[in-house]
């Protein structure tokens, strides 16, 4: 079948909006490292919004940094790709012109460097996941995983030759689900620099930023049937890069750029001075419930984010999550209205046109545990309070390592799957898992009234009132 790309794009039905902008007189001035589905349906999708307002030389070169499965997806398309907003009222299609072209890191390496060392180019950003950040357990840099194929090495290459050529720094932009992803980063960045090219640290402290940032977006993984009703609502023409997602989209970026930047906020970003309250609220009420429903939902036998959050029990502990245990531990930026939000997302995770499984938010857990789950356990802990909805999702999780949903995909598998093995009881998991030299120690002390509700929602006992 014919594929969407530059050339068919006038085949398209007239109403599929499209890219008004002359792509091909676009500077690239954004490189993305994990131009994923997410990246696609989010940032790409704003810059190439902000280009159909007449903010040019913005294009973006992706970097998928082992896999050659995007490029191949979307290189033979120019680049083009359709972004499918599903919901129950139907499905509204965009032509996002955004993207150049995909390099694959491993097998185009000086390609790479050269993307981020060109002179167009201002901001380098990152939806790597947490994973790909190269932490260890205390947080710090993991310099046997930020190796040669890692994000670090192809920045700083890149970011070397543009010291040498006297050309000015650049935005580090993290788009990736951690708590001050920015000062993360700059802080990984500078443990990397100090081992690797000590001369650098000074410039790239003077030169480059690293904003802080909170995204929104929830995106499914793209399956063959998306693909091919996307492919009749195009007239024919197959699209393989494209992604479904819902009406919904939030990104606030804290307002420190090292140089130019798009005109995001004139397309709906939030440039704001002080990302803190928005970003805590994602990750501890719309990621936190998330990943319960995640770990719960597939306990309970169901496979979509929309039936588990139709479980009455399952809507009641996300619910308790959001409202009771995670939204006392925010203090919200001026008219941030929490209670509002906690509302919204449950009525966003039950949009039936999205099959969000969840067996895909299962993944990572023990990269993503700490800043949904951990940190809101430690403040209500300061309180002498509970959670029990957590607590219960903690018990699914213990279950999850076990490997009853199937095979566990997270870097630490091995090791947690291991110590699941060796303590049969939730408790007993539960201290050697967050406790002592335990693979997530330091954040959350279980107290006794947390093993306590641990061992009750092991055995069933009701958690959520």
């Amino acid at each position: 079948m014919t594929r969407l790309c530059p050339e068919t794009l006038a085949n398209l039905p007239a109403e599929i909006a499209r890219p008004i902008y002359d792509r091909d007189a676009q500077d690239v001035g954004i490189v993305h490292f994990g131009i994923g589905a997410f990246h696609r349906a989010h940032q790409a999708w704003y810059t190439d919004a902000a280009m159909n307002l007449g903010d040019t030389d913005w294009a973006i070169t992706g970097v998928s940094l082992r896999s050659p499965g995007v490029a191949r997806q979307m290189n033979p398309q120019g680049g083009l790709y359709t972004v499918a907003e599903q919901s129950g009222e139907g499905t509204a299609l965009r032509i996002v012109g955004a993207v150049r072209n995909v390099l694959v890191a491993s097998e185009e390496p000086d390609a790479v460097i050269a993307a981020v060392a060109a002179p167009a180019t201002h901001i380098v950003s990152l939806t790597v996941t947490e994973k790909g950040y190269c932490r260890n357990e205390a947080g710090d840099l993991d310099f046997e995983r930020a190796h040669s194929l890692s994000f670090y090495y192809f920045t700083t290459q890149g970011l070397l030759r543009r010291h040498k050529a006297g050309l000015p720094g650049v935005t580090l932009l993290s788009c990736d689900n951690l708590a001050d992803n920015g000062k993360r980063l700059e802080h990984l960045m500078g443990q990397y620099l100090a081992r690797h090219e000590p001369e650098l640290v000074d410039w790239f402290e003077a030169n480059c930023t690293c904003p802080s940032t909170m995204i929104d977006r929830i995106v499914p993984a793209t399956t063959d049937e998306d693909r091919a009703a996307i492919a009749q609502a195009l007239g024919g023409l197959t699209d393989e890069a494209c992604v479904v997602t819902e009406p919904f989209s939030q990104w606030v970026i804290e307002d420190r750029f090292a140089g130019p930047r798009p005109k995001w906020e004139a397309v709906g970003a939030q440039l704001v001075t002080d990302v803190t309250p928005y970003e805590t609220a994602k990750l501890r009420m719309l990621n936190g419930a998330h990943s319960l429903l995640a770990y719960c939902g597939l306990k309970a036998g169901h496979t979509y984010v929309h039936e588990a959050v139709s479980d009455p029990d399952l809507r009641a502990l996300a619910t308790r999550l959001m409202r009771h245990e995670a939204a006392p531990t925010i203090t919200p930026a001026p008219g941030q209205n929490l209670t509002a939000y906690a509302d919204a997302l449950i009525t966003r995770f039950a949009n039936p046109s999205l099959n969000h499984r969840l067996i895909q938010i299962a993944m990572d857990g023990s990269q993503k545990i700490p800043q949904r789950w951990l940190e809101t356990l430690a403040h209500n802990a300061q309180q002498g309070q509970t959670c029990p909805a957590i607590l219960t999702a903690i018990t699914a999780w213990i279950h999850h390592l076990n490997g009853h949903n199937g095979p566990v995909d997270d870097p630490l598998a091995d090791k947690l799957a291991a110590i699941a093995r060796q303590n049969p009881e939730p408790a007993d998991a539960a201290l050697a898992l967050f406790t002592g030299q335990g693979p997530l120690a330091g954040t959350w002390h279980p107290s006794p009234a947390d093993l306590k509700t641990l061992t009750a929602a092991c055995t069933g006992v009701q958690t959520a009132a």
